[in-house]
């Protein structure tokens, strides 16, 4: 876990803190007392708002299903000098037979703009690229997200198809070699 403090260049840095299922299961409920009574770190209303629901109760049964499961998957994006969670990121699982993992992130609205996406994507390209059985990172945006597009862009990600998101909707497919990160 790394020291969060500004980095030279401004942007800030940020670890992923992993979330246990009793977190998982509060959050899917949308109960924010809950969360925080059993959460790794303090989280903000925006953790429990319907819009991220469907995401933690995806996370709920996986985890059930699966609990090492749960060291891969969206955690919080933690900013430990400001001390507030940011965001969320992670990937939607652990390593396919393949070895592609796929890479998914969200910043609360009111921290947007301030490079945490920035900081969640390559904190995460950080551990695919530690992690011997990753072959393949993977990211789907929507064609919308011009934000993330071009920040996917940034990172030497490239286009290799596009899916339906029955939750999403349209998303473009995106893939980089693990060793090219």
């Amino acid at each position: 876990m790394s020291d969060s403090r500004i980095a030279a260049d401004g942007r800030p840095e940020v670890r992923i803190v992993h979330l246990n299922l009793e977190t998982f299961r509060a959050l899917a409920d949308g109960d924010l007392t809950a969360a925080n009574a059993v959460s790794p770190v303090p989280l903000t209303a925006h953790f429990a708002e319907p819009e991220w629901r469907g995401t933690w109760l995806r996370r709920r049964v996986q985890v059930e299903r699966e609990p090492e499961s749960a060291a891969w998957v969206t955690g919080v994006v933690w900013d430990e000098r400001r001390r507030v969670a940011v965001g969320r990121a992670g990937f939607h699982g652990t390593p396919d037979e393949s070895g592609m993992v796929e890479i998914g992130y969200a910043v609360d609205p009111a921290h947007r703009r301030r490079g945490y996406a920035r900081a969640a994507l390559e904190s995460l390209l950080r551990r695919a690229a530690r992690e011997p059985r990753v072959r393949t990172v993977r990211v789907s945006i929507s064609p919308d997200n011009l934000a993330s597009n071009q920040l996917a862009a940034q990172y030497g990600f490239v286009e290799t198809g596009r899916q339906w998101d029955d939750e999403d909707g349209l998303e473009i497919i995106y893939e980089i070699a693990a060793d090219q990160l």
